[in-house]
């Protein structure tokens, strides 16, 4: 082994060239020159610092938590949680150089339990031996199943590990309970256009790590077209402007200047961050919804458009649309439930891309439909009484007589034929108890049902029990 060299473990941020600068021979240098060169642009623009990091401003500006917990060296458990591109792998790496804990890294896709447990036997030895604590980044800690995840437990309670996982998925539903109330979630936003494009201007600018050494320019409507598409994605933007400059690129003696034509074939389509599984998924189904009832077609037929660019099921959103056109219109407009249902029809037999047109159609008429949560609230009244109250017997006069001997135990006698009257209703008792539970509204056509229910009421209180 050569003098000065410093023998770090595969899976050790200090590994990194950019975590380890001192005692660093000639040898050393042109290794991580040559790495660094063959590393894509993203990787080389990582923030090495606070001060580079972008966005995060809630968790990461001046007197925040997590800033004064970095800055001073005493952060505890956590978890990262939000989307891909953020800066969560690139915030552990700057706590790696910050820290004078001990830094190991592995990722819960390619890591088990053995690895899990060699990490905390060395943790124990260290904490022993030296006093050193041991930070452990685990990134895609929702790779790890409950098992896997449960080997931290014990030794993040006693202090042991100091573990920092990040995540993509919401940590509340893919990470274990107790290990989540053992740390602190701090959740990461997408980057804004403005951050994203602050970002750009760095990498084309920086001579060491980003394409300044090089010349390239790009045109402002080639960077907003990146800084748009990117969706947020940090790693996404730096690659896409990195390709733009090989899509540009015509001789090795001429400036590179990165047109819009070369944006848009870099970024290609735009990727929408969608798991159907995901948060997103309900996070985005909930606003459907909510627009709908809210009576915002033009919200309604975004998140529509949005769920059918992403790749969701029409029969899903079909579905939605249907059990809105109950909730929340209701008797308010009847017909917004047979138009859901013909949407539902429409789209099991024809399919997309035609369908798309009723699903829109059905849930702008929802949107700008009369509401009302009035049959709602009777059916969950009901049956909350059913499950809960006394069990009310059919009365006599309602109960089949379709039968021999029927009559003979009083069924069916006294019964009112309300055809037979005029009006075609007739004062007769049909429930046993005093009780209502349909209140319609003034809105839309319950307001004539309304009317009709206040007249039948009146005539119906003067009803017997004694039918009963």
């Amino acid at each position: 082994m050569m003098p000065n060299r410093r023998t770090l473990r595969p899976n050790s941020h200090a590994a990194s060239d950019q975590g380890y600068n001192g005692g660093m021979d000639l040898f050393d240098e042109q290794r991580r020159d040559a790495l660094r060169s063959s590393e894509p642009l993203p990787a080389r623009m990582r923030p090495t610092s606070l001060d580079e990091f972008a966005g995060q401003e809630e968790i990461l500006g001046e007197g925040k938590v997590l800033r004064r917990l970095i800055e001073s060296d005493r952060l505890t458990s956590a978890i990262f949680y939000g989307p891909p591109g953020c800066g969560k792998t690139a915030l552990a790496g700057i706590i790696a150089r910050m820290t004078r804990a001990e830094f190991e890294s592995l990722h819960a896709a390619a890591a088990g339990v053995k690895d899990v447990r060699a990490v905390i036997e060395r943790a124990r030895e260290r904490l022993l031996a030296t006093g050193r604590r041991t930070v452990l980044f685990l990134d895609e800690i929702h790779r790890f199943n409950r098992g896997q995840q449960d080997a931290l437990l014990s030794d993040v309670e006693n202090g042991v590990l100091i573990l920092i996982g990040a995540t993509t998925e919401n940590p509340f539903f893919s990470v274990n309970s107790p290990l989540i109330s053992r740390g602190t979630v701090f959740r990461f936003t997408p980057l804004t256009v403005e951050q994203i494009t602050a970002l750009c201007h760095r990498a084309l600018q920086d001579p060491d790590r980003g394409l300044g050494r090089l010349k390239v320019t790009c045109a402002p409507e080639a960077l907003k077209l990146i800084a748009e598409t990117c969706e947020g994605d940090a790693r996404r933007a730096l690659g896409g402007l990195e390709i733009a400059m090989y899509v540009s690129a015509r001789s090795q003696d001429e400036p590179v200047h990165i047109t819009l034509d070369a944006a848009a074939q870099a970024m290609q389509q735009r990727t929408l961050s969608y798991d159907k599984s995901g948060d997103l998924h309900y996070d985005v189904t909930s606003a459907f919804i909510k627009s709908m009832r809210g009576s915002d077609p033009d919200a309604s037929v975004y998140w529509l458009a949005r769920m059918l660019e992403s790749g969701e099921d029409p029969l899903f959103i079909a579905r939605r649309i249907a059990i809105c056109a109950s909730e929340d219109v209701g008797n308010a407009d009847p017909r917004a439930m047979v138009l859901a249902a013909s949407a539902v029809q429409i789209v099991q037999f024809v399919g997309l891309p035609e369908c798309e047109l009723s699903l829109a159609q059905a849930a702008i008429y929802i949107a700008c439909s009369p509401k009302s949560n009035a049959v709602t609230l009777a059916i969950a009244q009901a049956r909350s009484d059913v499950r809960n109250r006394p069990t009310l017997n059919v009365p006599s006069h309602l109960r089949d007589s379709h039968y021999r001997g029927a009559a003979r135990l009083g069924h069916g006698v006294g019964y009112r034929y309300p055809h037979d009257d005029p009006s075609g209703v007739v004062d007769q008792d049909y429930l046993g108890a005093e009780r209502v539970y349909y209140h319609p509204t003034d809105r839309g056509e319950e307001r004539r049902l309304g009317e009709y229910l206040d007249q039948f009421r009146r005539r119906r209180s003067t009803a017997t029990v004694s039918q009963a």
